[in-house]
């Protein structure tokens, strides 16, 4: 099976998989919650034939779906996992479904559905024989809480794995070359002893004054930490009268850096100051780790089929009604956040996507070498086998993720912009299993980036997934 086979098995899956997306835009849930969504994913997989372990790490919203043996073995990596407060209707105006429910304000409708659609074009090459090896779709819940990889990853899911590809709905098609900040996610209680706050204070120890001063002492910490680190926290509870000492009071913390190393040198140095605010205040402190990830490792063999890959599909192929829709919804969009969104992209195609409101043409590599402000779990996964992710043009230029712009277009045009990714998915992995070349190479790029760097889990012992836990 030629790979022009693999992208008319995607195309053939078209209305299919809108249909997925749109049932799984429909149904937000949050992450450890997605049951009606991973089921959608694992029915059809079941349907074409695929092996599926449910269930992974621990996490019942967490799956391994497999067809083909031997090697190579490529995976696949989906999401599915909702945001809160972004319920919002398919309109160019903040119109929620459900005032404070859940909405798609990522994309993850469309990205584990893609991954389907590319891992059903696979095995179908596999099955006709004109591929050898194993396809993986990895359902991987939690992203927005940077959860489900993590879990996976310490369950040994990614161990066998020769490569692993995935994806991410956005405003414009591109590979992502750039790295990712490592985090650990820390929430520190503080337990001290209640008291009435003007009779008898001197009765109490104030679990707020701990809060405050691990605070106080983080921001006095900032000027000694490298640029590059990012260090920022919420009260989560800090007590429910001013008249009544706080018995208990949370803060949960986020620490990122360029490094692995750097952010538990960092998380060491915030837990030291959280047991002196303990001291300080006569309380007690329980650190509770929630999850950690690491940088992502961008893999140049892999990226640079995806490059190949989109380039041969072209874009996109939206229309009129498409961007009509995409421009109603970019006059919402400050100019600001618009030219922000245009920064180091390449200047032909930066002046091209500010005339645009909807911008679909491949879009070559770029910010190689530089680092993202955000952070991923699939870093943890580029640690453990050669990786590589794109972008897909799904929203409207300029539209930042987490807003309900992203979750209307999301219900709407970004439909088109899954089946486009899945043609992505499904041509890169046709190529890795087919050309044992460009797996090895890809390997001997890992071996020769990663040294004697191995991956370890940033999970103590005793974590267990976080089900209480949803994203902010």
């Amino acid at each position: 099976m030629a790979k022009s086979d693999v992208y008319e098995a995607v195309e053939s899956e078209r209305e299919r998989l809108r249909s997925m997306a749109r049932e799984i835009w429909e149904t937000p849930e949050l992450g450890l919650h997605e049951e009606e969504s991973a089921q959608v994913l694992i029915d059809r997989l079941e349907a074409e034939g695929f092996e599926i372990e449910v269930g992974v790490g621990g996490m019942p919203t967490a799956f391994v779906a497999s067809y083909g043996t031997g090697d190579p073995t490529v995976g696949i990596l989906g999401e599915y996992d909702a945001l809160p407060d972004l319920s919002q209707t398919v309109s160019a105006e903040r119109d929620p479904v459900e005032e404070g429910a859940p909405g798609h304000g990522c994309g993850h409708n469309l990205f584990g559905v893609a991954g389907v659609g590319a891992a059903v074009g696979v095995k179908r090459a596999i099955e006709r024989g004109d591929l050898t090896g194993t396809v993986r779709f990895y359902g991987c819940p939690a992203e927005e809480t940077l959860v489900g990889k993590v879990f996976m990853a310490r369950d040994g899911a990614f161990d066998d794995l020769d490569a692993a590809v995935t994806w991410h709905p956005s405003t414009k098609s591109t590979p992502d070359v750039s790295s990712s900040l490592a985090l650990d996610s820390v929430q520190f209680t503080f337990e001290g002893v209640s008291a009435h706050a003007a009779a008898s204070p001197e009765s109490g120890r104030s679990a707020l004054d701990a809060v405050e001063l691990l605070n106080s002492g983080v921001e006095y910490m900032r000027e000694h930490v490298p640029e590059s680190a990012r260090i920022h926290y919420v009260i989560t509870e800090g007590g429910d009268a001013p008249n009544v000492v706080p018995a208990e009071a949370t803060v949960w913390y986020y620490v990122r850096a360029p490094e692995r190393a750097e952010v538990d040198r960092l998380t060491d140095w915030v837990t030291d100051i959280a047991e002196a605010a303990a001291a300080m205040t006569r309380t007690e402190v329980d650190r509770r780790y929630i999850t950690g990830c690491w940088d992502y490792l961008a893999n140049p063999t892999v990226s640079e089929v995806i490059w190949e890959t989109m380039r041969e599909l072209g874009p996109v192929g939206y229309d009129d009604e498409d961007r009509a829709f995409a421009a109603d919804l970019k006059e919402t969009i400050p100019d600001e956040q618009v030219e922000s969104s245009l920064e180091d992209l390449p200047e032909e195609h930066a002046e091209a996507m500010r005339e645009s409101a909807l911008y679909d043409e491949p879009v070559p590599p770029h910010a190689e070498g530089e680092v993202g402000g955000g952070s991923t779990e699939v870093g943890d996964v580029s640690w453990i086998t050669p990786t590589a992710q794109f972008r897909a043009a799904t929203w409207a230029v300029g539209t930042p993720a987490h807003t309900w712009q992203a979750t209307a277009a999301n219900g709407d045009f970004g439909e088109k912009g899954a089946v486009y990714a899945a043609k992505v998915l499904g041509g890169t992995v046709h190529d890795l299993l087919d050309d044992p070349d460009l797996v090895e190479r890809a390997n001997e790029e890992f071996d020769e980036t990663t040294g004697d760097r191995s991956y370890e889990t940033p999970l103590p012992p005793e974590a267990e997934p976080p089900f209480d836990v949803t994203a902010e």
